[in-house]
Parts: structure tokens; sequence; C-alpha cells
């Protein structure tokens, strides 16, 4: 209520106070008119009776205003301008002239905009951001005031002159710098603007300051008469007037009904300064009731002694009882024991798994060797091959020339008989031996050029054989990658329509009979799975890490129970081979995250891969912990970092190893390169990947192309040496035969040269030495066949350990991945068993602590009863024996306070009774003052607008006579009559104008005017304004654009004397015609603007 009151006070006196202000308003532009007129009549001006136009000595007069005048302006990227100005105003009379889309108006706007006003006042846009130019960020306009004489406003901070800065964004906000003369920022608040503003007494809303074209269509062009009534009152500034006078009427009307309100409430607290005085005359006693009190207070002193005994009591069972509970020691054995055994098996399988890997190793090395054994035993047999074949022809020519030799023999017998001319013959031996010897010396070296090619050609034989091979190893080994990425394509592109085809081509339909398997009720919970498809990763990046982590696990499914891991496998068996299933694992269902705070890796710089994914589901976090510890796993992206938070110093708290994000496993003393490099499952862009796939697959498939090729190449080469071999060696064979029979003819001419000196026996004996030699070289072809065989048999030994240490390479292999499988389930086990074990000592102690705190809680409790004694026995020393209950003697205390509470209710204590009759008689007083003096506020404030209201209507009145004197004045400068007529109970303004030929016609409005004489009507009644009011600068935008060119002559003409005869007053006029007419004097200042070609628009820089 009394809120009220002073609310209604604060807004009474700002009613008075806006009245002052406006009186304070006009009361300044009196004083500064008054000033400006002093110092005009220290200037010696013509009368202006006798002025009918501009002189041209008009350049005497010198002054000119001191504050408010626009020094200059300056546009950037304002509307569609890029640059405009900087435009340097003199202070008396400014032409802006230009064509349309020059910028004239742009000036104008910029003015209001740059000063402050609002969009919407310039006609021009309906936000700041319409005025940024298309396509810029900013707009930049700079305004620059006079600040000089002794009305300046802060001359010490800001100096002469006044820059106002605004930059206009593309979004629609504003930001002002106001800086001095030399350019240093005084402020950037719109608030020191305003101040500014209102100093220089500039009103940008008041078309008499500037008028611009949309504003004059609305009120000056305008046929409504109430439309030029209301130009008046707004040009006037009465229409405020009006206004704030309606507004603090209306408030007062509502603070006269709240201070009637208020009378009313005074009733009410009269009645309730009666009702406490009435009560301070009927005090009494009630020390029987209090008597009563104490002795229940006493009982209920020893009742709850009796009561905290029992706590005691019961609370001394329940320790005792804990403290005998042994559960918690016997979960902790237990888990002790299945840790140690499942380290045991651990052990077991490591030891195993590093035999295994050791034997690997050992095989490893020891299948290089025999591939290396086996390539020189190839070698071997293929030289002993080579051994083996010589000797064979060499026993081949022995047996020939054992034939010819016999031959021979055959022939001496007989030639005795045919021979006549023995001289003669002799002569034909000899040329023909000659001819052999020649020949048989051609034929050595024919052969022994075909052995070296036939050698160089076996060993290039032999190369390109085994590059063949090399090739299509590598072929293979391609082909495979090729295999396996266009089958990862294939599911891709499957995994479009149904992401789970990504882990198997069957797992949709194996995920469809678990659905079935769970509606039909075969499982007690539905199994989870896969799990892969069941997370998410919080940044992509690390997909390959978080696989390689999770290995197996991706595809896995979790089962709550081992009743439904059996229907699960049931159903997997449709779709799998035994041996190649998905994992299950088994552990109960929870639907709240592992609180794994006190296990968890805390790094500040790297997350947990726990902390890299999210899932649908806790159970699969849960299981995720469980089996893999995802939270004790840290993800390091560079590998050198990951190293060294790994290997360079101890790791942190918790953590067992790391993953980069190409998937390198990173333990404290050792370090595993990953075998991925993109990631299968939890990739996110599907379409990108297949492109990948793509692009890789046709890399692949040029390669397996250009493999192809080149072992086509190798092998056609191949064939070609190996022919080219084949057909050496059998020139070399038909050389050697031809040798041979040289040789045995040779031999024969030599036997016939000496057939009289040989005779047959000693033939025979050749043919004897022959026979032993054959028998001696078909011993040597036994031997070397037999070493042939036996190389032959060791090359093929050889091969066979060699493969068979392969194939036990490859079991070994296969052997290890389960054994690795099944390390990573222990390694997850024993930690499962590890967190059990440090919740289950968590329990312990906290079992431990539990009793402690009991202890401690009996021990306080037994303080507690022994201070309730010593309270009790200060209450009453005798101990009270009453069978009632606490809670029977609290209800009766209860009741007796209410009886007591009542009995002050109505009667109350003397003091309290004393105090509230003097607080009331106090505030009735105090309250009826305060009415009593905002009756009389209200009063007096009721007089003051009544008088306001009478001066208002004194003041409309003297300045609508003033106007039509004006306006009557102008009128008859162009020798047209006319008069205004202002009705304000109907709030309008009827302008009559008769022009020059036409003053014995009858009365006649301005519609009836043509376009020129209502352009000049309209300018005479806007110099008329111009006269009543005050403003530092007047702005006239397109004033003359439907003049003809003796009105507008006339019109300038008054502009021209109003501005001689008002020199302390700058005047802007922007006009599209032609101001060369003008007469030439310091008091005119024109700005011509460039013509828009569609580029910047410039100032020219001309200026009169």
């Amino acid at each position: 209520m009394v809120c009220g009151w002073k609310l209604q006070t604060v807004e009474e006196c700002e009613s008075v106070e806006m009245i002052k202000r406006k009186g304070k308003v006009l009361c300044d532009e009196t004083s500064l008119k008054i000033r400006r007129l002093t110092a005009a009549k220290a200037e010696t001006a013509p009368d202006d009776s006798n002025h009918q136009g501009p002189s041209s000595n008009s350049s005497t007069y010198s002054a000119s205003g001191d504050i408010g005048l626009i020094e200059s302006i300056t546009l950037k990227n304002f509307m569609c301008h890029h640059s405009l100005g900087p435009f340097q105003f003199g202070p008396h009379v400014n032409f802006i002239v230009g064509n349309n889309g020059s910028g004239k108006s742009a000036i104008l706007t910029a003015l209001i905009v740059g000063l402050g006003g609002k969009a919407c006042v310039t006609n021009r846009g309906v936000s700041l951001k319409d005025f940024v130019k298309a396509g810029e960020n900013t707009a930049d306009i700079t305004v620059k005031l006079r600040n000089k004489g002794p009305d300046s406003y802060k001359k010490e901070v800001y100096g002469d002159y006044i820059s106002v800065e605004q930059r206009i964004s593309s979004d629609g906000s504003r930001s002002y710098k106001l800086k001095n003369k030399s350019g240093q920022i005084v402020s950037n608040k719109k608030e020191e603007l305003t101040a500014i503003l209102d100093h220089f007494n500039i009103q940008l809303d008041n078309p008499v300051s500037i008028l611009s074209q949309e504003m004059s269509k609305q009120f000056l062009h305008s046929k409504n008469e109430s439309d030029k009534y209301k130009f008046f009152m707004k040009a006037t500034l009465l229409e405020q007037m009006k206004r704030d006078y309606i507004h603090i009427k209306h408030t007062e009307t509502i603070t006269r009904q709240q201070v009637e309100r208020q009378e009313e409430c005074l009733k009410d607290l009269k009645q309730e300064f009666l009702q406490k005085k009435e009560r301070y005359e009927n005090l009494s006693s009630y020390s029987e009731l209090q008597e009563v009190l104490e002795n229940l207070k006493k009982k209920m002193a020893w009742s709850l002694v009796r009561e905290k005994e029992q706590s005691v009591q019961q609370l001394k069972e329940e320790t005792e009882k804990e403290e005998n509970n042994n559960k918690h020691q016997d979960n902790l054995r237990l888990c002790q024991t299945r840790i140690a055994q499942a380290e045991k098996r651990l052990q077991l399988i490591k030891r195993r798994s590093d035999g295994l890997k050791e034997e690997q190793e050992t095989l490893t090395e020891e299948y290089l060797k025999l591939k290396q054994q086996v390539k020189s035993k190839s070698k071997a047999h293929k030289e002993q091959e080579l051994v083996y074949v010589r000797a064979l022809n060499k026993l081949k020519q022995s047996e020939r020339e054992q034939i010819l030799l016999q031959e021979k023999i055959t022939k001496t017998t007989t030639s005795e008989i045919l021979n006549n001319s023995r001289e003669t013959k002799r002569v034909k031996h000899q040329v023909s031996l000659s001819d052999l010897e020649k020949q048989l010396a051609e034929l050595q070296t024919t052969c022994s050029q075909l052995n070296e090619a036939t050698r160089k050609k076996h060993q290039a034989l032999l190369k390109g054989k085994e590059e063949r091979d090399k090739l299509r190893g590598e072929e293979k080994s391609l082909q495979f990658v090729y295999e396996s990425k266009l089958k990862r394509k294939d599911q891709l592109l499957a995994s479009r329509s149904n992401k789970l085809k990504r882990f198997d081509d069957f797992v949709p339909d194996l995920m469809a009979a678990v659905d079935g398997a769970y509606a039909a009720g075969h499982f007690l919970k539905k199994p989870v799975g896969p799990i892969g498809a069941c997370i998410s990763l919080k940044e992509p990046s690390l997909a390959v890490a978080v696989e390689c982590c999770l290995r197996s696990f991706m595809k896995a499914f979790c089962c709550d129970n081992y009743k439904d891991e059996a229907v699960l496998q049931r159903l997997m068996g449709r779709f799998y081979p035994k041996g190649n299933r998905p994992q299950i694992i088994v552990s109960s269902f929870s639907n709240k995250l592992y609180n794994v705070c006190g296990r968890k890796v805390l790094h500040p710089d790297y997350p947990t891969v726990l902390d890299t994914i999210t899932a649908t589901n806790p159970i699969v976090i849960n299981c995720l912990i469980d089996m893999r510890g995802i939270e004790t796993i840290l993800v390091i992206k560079e590998k050198d970092k990951a190293r060294g938070v790994m290997q360079r110093g101890r790791p942190p708290k918790n953590c067992r190893e790391a993953f980069t994000a190409e998937g390198d496993q990173v333990f404290p003393n050792r370090y595993y390169t990953s075998e991925f490099s993109v990631a299968k499952y939890l990739s996110g862009d599907v379409e990108t990947e297949i492109s990948l796939l793509e692009s890789e697959l046709e890399n692949l498939k040029a390669q397996l192309s250009r493999f192809q090729m080149q072992v086509n190449l190798v092998t056609e080469d191949t064939v070609s040496m190996e022919n080219s071999l084949n057909s050496t060696i059998k020139t070399l064979k038909q050389t050697q035969t031809c040798q041979n029979q040289v040789k045995a003819a040779i031999s024969e001419l030599e036997t016939a040269a000496q057939e009289h000196s040989d005779d047959i026996s000693s033939l025979e004996d050749v043919a004897r030495e022959n026979d032993q030699k054959i028998e001696a070289e078909k011993q040597m072809v036994q031997e070397a066949k037999a070493e042939f065989d036996e190389h032959r048999e060791v090359l093929e030994e050889a091969d066979c350990e060699c493969s068979s240490v392969r194939n036990r390479i490859d079991q070994l292999s296969e052997e290890m991945e389960p054994l690795k499988d099944e390390q990573v389930k222990l390694e997850a086990e024993c930690m499962k068993h590890e967190r059990n074990l440090q919740l289950l000592e968590k329990k312990l102690k906290a079992h431990e602590d539990n009793v402690q705190a009991m202890k401690g809680e009996l021990s306080e409790k037994e303080d507690e009863l022994q201070e309730y004694v010593a309270k009790a026995s200060q209450i009453s020393p005798e101990r009270q024996s009453d069978a009632c209950s606490t809670k029977s003697i609290d209800t009766e205390i209860t009741r007796l306070k209410k009886k007591l509470k009542v009995h002050e209710s109505s009667h109350g204590e003397h003091e309290q009774v004393v105090r509230e009759y003097a607080e009331a008689l106090s505030l009735y007083k105090e309250k009826t003052n305060q009415v009593r003096d905002l009756r009389k506020f209200i009063d007096r404030l009721r007089n003051i607008m009544s008088d306001r209201q009478n001066r208002y209507k004194v003041l409309r009145r003297s300045l609508s006579v003033r106007c039509k004197l004006y306006f009557n004045n102008f009128l008859i400068k162009m020798n047209c009559c006319g008069s205004m007529i202002f009705d304000h109970n109907n709030e309008t303004l009827s302008i009559l104008v008769k022009p020059p030929g036409r003053e014995k016609d009858g009365a006649s409005d301005m519609r009836s005017l043509s376009g020129g004489e209502r352009s000049f009507s309209t300018v005479c009644f806007m110099l008329s304004l111009w006269e009543i009011t005050e403003s530092p600068f007047r702005c006239l935008d397109e004033f003359d654009v439907y003049m003809d060119m003796h009105n507008r002559r006339i019109c300038l003409d008054l502009l021209l004397e109003l501005s001689e005869r008002q020199h302390l007053r700058q005047f802007i006029f922007i006009t599209p015609l032609n101001t060369s007419f003008l007469p030439t004097t310091a008091l005119i200042r024109i700005h011509p603007l460039h013509d828009p070609e569609g580029q910047d628009m410039q100032l020219l820089p001309h200026a009169r």
C-alpha cells in the first residue's frame, strides 16, 4: 500500500518535471534566438522592407553561426555509392546540384542517419542494413559539426569542431565515435551524441530542419488540409507539447483514483488502531497455566532420557551384530582365489604363446636357410644333369668311333686288292687330310662357342624362371588383396540398405532370427549385438584405433545368461560353420553404467577408448569395460607422443596400453604395428569409403593387369630362351656329330696313309683299346647317372623339408590365433576380477568404517545420554517416573502452549501491547498526512496544467498569426495575394492563393493552381515556418522540381533573401536543375555532382 503511494508520487513528479523541461527547452530556444539576434544587429544589414532580391553586396555579411553548423560530410559504401565526399559546406548557403542517381538525396539521408536518426525517418529504408552497399560489410558516415563561440559544447574537450563517425554493419547494427578537433576519440555512446544534438537544438525528425522528398509529398504537397495542419504542429513542436500534456492529464486522473482508493484503506487502518487500543486496556495474568507447563517440561526431560537409553541399547546390539558379520572377508578371499587361478591360466597361455612364437621365429629362420639350400641344390642338380648329358654324348661318340674303326679294318683288308697306284692315292690322302684338319679346327671352335652360349642361356633361363615364379607369387597376393577389397566393397554397397551387412552377409538374417525367437519367448532377455553396430564414435578420425583395440569384440554378441547363450548358439548354427561363429559374451545385463572413477585413466591431453565412444545401450559399454577394460586404454593420435607417454617414463595411473590413430598398439615395454589402415565397421561415410575402395580397386586392377602383362612377357621370354637353348643344344649336338665324323675321316685317312706301315693287327689293337675306353666311359656314364639321381633325390628331400617347415609355420600361426583370443579373454577376466576385488575391498573397508562409525555413534549417543541426564537433573533434580510416553507429554505441552498463545493473542503481553498501540497510532497519523499532502499536490498539478493549457493555446495562436503574416509577405513579393486559415478545433489548415491577374476571382485553394504555382506556394509556407522556428541549419530536398523558370527564380530570390537575413543559420538546398544564374558571392557555395555512370560518384572540386 505504501509502495503504491510512493510510485504514484514519483509518476506525478515526473509529469511535472516533463512540463518544466519543455518550458526550459522553449526558454533555451528563446535565449538562443535573442543571442543570435543581438549578434545580427551588430552587423550592417539591409532593411527588409526595401530588399526585393538577393544583392550582389551580400558578401559583406561575413558573420556566421557558431554552433551546430555542418562543416563537412563524408560517405563510404553508403546506399549505392562506393565513396562520396568529403563535402566541405559553407556556413551560409549551399547548393547540391546533380542529376538523378548522382547521390544528392543520399547526402541528406546520410546526414539524418549519421547524426543518430532512425531508418524510418529517412523514408529510404526500413532498417539500417538497407543503407549498406550491396556486396560490402559496412558503411561509414562522418559528419563534422561546428563548435565555436560562447555557447559551444564542452569546448575544453572537443575544441572548435565535433566529428561524428558512424559505422553501419550489414546486420543492421551501428557504432559511434565522437572525436575532437585533433581527431582523438572522446566518446562512443549514443547518449553523448543525443546531448550534443539537444545542446545545438538539432531536431532530425523536424521537417523544418530537414525536409526530404517523401516528407514533402506527405505533408506539403498533400491536398488534405489536416495533413498541412499536422505539418505545422510538427514543425513548431506543438504536437509534442500536446502529447505531453495529454499524458500528464492521464497520469493525474490515475493518481486521483489511487488517492481515493487509499482513503478507503485509511478506514481499515483506523479500525485496526481502535482494536489495538482496546487490547491495550484489557491485560490479564496466566501464571497458573505457566506452572502446569513447567511441571510437564520436567516430566518431558526425564522421558527423553528414557528414550535415549533405549536408543543406546539398540545401537549397542546392532554394532555387535555388524562386527560379527564376516561375509565381506569370505567374498574377498574367494575373489583373490579366482584372480590367482585366472593369472595362473594366463601365464600358462602366455608361456605357450611365447613358445609357439619362438618356435615360429626359429622355423622361419630355418625355412629361409632351407630355401637357400634348395636353391643351391637345384643349381647343383642342373649342373650334374649337364655333366651326365656330356658323358653320355662322349660315350656315344666313342661307340661311333669304334664302329668306324671296325669299318676301317674291313676296308684295310680289302684295300690291297683295290689299290693300283700307291703314290697317287697317298697324295690324294694328304690333301683330304689337310682339308679335314681345317674343318675339324673350325668345328672345335664352333663347339666351344656353342658350349659357352649354352651355359649362358641356361643361366638366363634359370633367372627367367625365378623371376616368373616371383611375379606369379606377387600376382597371387595382389589378387587376394583385390578379392578381399572387392568383397569389402560388396559389403559396403549392401550396407547402404542395411548397416548390419558390414559385419557379415548373414548378420541381418541372424538378427531377424533373434527378433523372431525373442518374440516367441525363447530368450529371457534379448541378446545385444553385434557390439560394433551398437557403438558410435565422438571423433570419426579414431575409427581405426577403436577397431584395432576391440578387434573380435566388434562382431561379438552379449547375453544375459547361459540359457540365452545356448539359444543364440543354435540360431548361429543356421548361418555359420561351427568354428567360425561370432563370440558370445555372457554377463548379467544392467541398465546403469559402471562407476569407473577409481580405475579410469585420467590424462589431461588424451582420452580413453571409453571417452571416444558412445552407445545406445549401457550393456554394451559395461561389456567392453569387463572384457576389454576400455577405461584403462588411452587413444593418442601421434606415434611419437604415444611412445613418449607410455615408454619414456612411467605410464599414467591405471593405464595398461594405448593405441595410435593408425591402430598401432603401445605397451610400456613393446610396440606392435597395426595391419589395418582403414576402418572396416565404424567408418561413418559409406559413400566416401566406397569411392576410396573403387579407386583402390581400379589401382589394384591396373597393377594386376601390369603384373599379368609382366608375367606374360617373362613367360614368353622364358619360352623363347628355352627354345633358343634347345636350338643351341641341338646345333651343338649336330656340330659334335660332324666333329666326330671329321675326326673319324681323319683317322681313316691317317690309317690309310700308314697302311703299309700299319697292319691289321695294329688296327685290332686300337679297336681293343677303344673297347676298353668305351667300357670306361660307360662306367663314367653310370657314375654320372647315379650322382644325377642322387642330386635329384636330395633336391626332392630338401623341397619336401622346406614345404613341411612352411606348413608348420602356417600351422603355428593358426594355433596362435585362438591363443591370442584366449589371452585377451583371460586378461579381460583378470581385469574383471581385479575390479571385483577392488569393489570387495572397498565394501570391506566400508564395512569396517561402518563398524567404526557405529561405535563412534554409540559413544556419541552415550555422551548425549549423559548430557540429557545432566540437563534433566538441572530441570528436575529428582528423576520423574511417569508412565506417560514422550509423545503424550509433548501433546499436552503443545496444547498448553496453544492455550497460552490464545490467551496472549487475545490479551497480549504488556510491553508488546503498548508497543503495537504506539506503532498503530503513529502509522495512522502518517498515512493520514500522506493522503492529505497528495490531495494538495493533485490540486496544485491541476492548476498548473490549466495554466499550461492556456499558455499552450496562446503560443499556438501566436505562432499561427506569425506564420500567416510571413506567408502573406512572401506572396506579395510574387504579386499574389492569399491567406492561411487555421482551424484549431478541427485541426485543419487551409491555404488560399490568388495568382497575378486573378485577384478578382473568388477564393481559390491550392488545388486550382498550376504545378509551379503550387510548388511556389508550398515554398512560401515552408519559409514562413522557418521564420517562426529555430534550427542551426535548414535542409531542403528538390524544392523546385515542379516549378517553371519564373517561379523558380522568384523562390530562389526568396530563399537567398531569407538566408541573408538569417545569416547565422546554414542552408542546404538540393536541386537537379541548373544554378548558373545564381549570383557570385562568398555566401553561396555550389557543390555539383557527377552524372551516374555505373561507377563510384565523386564530388567535383568546384565551389562558389
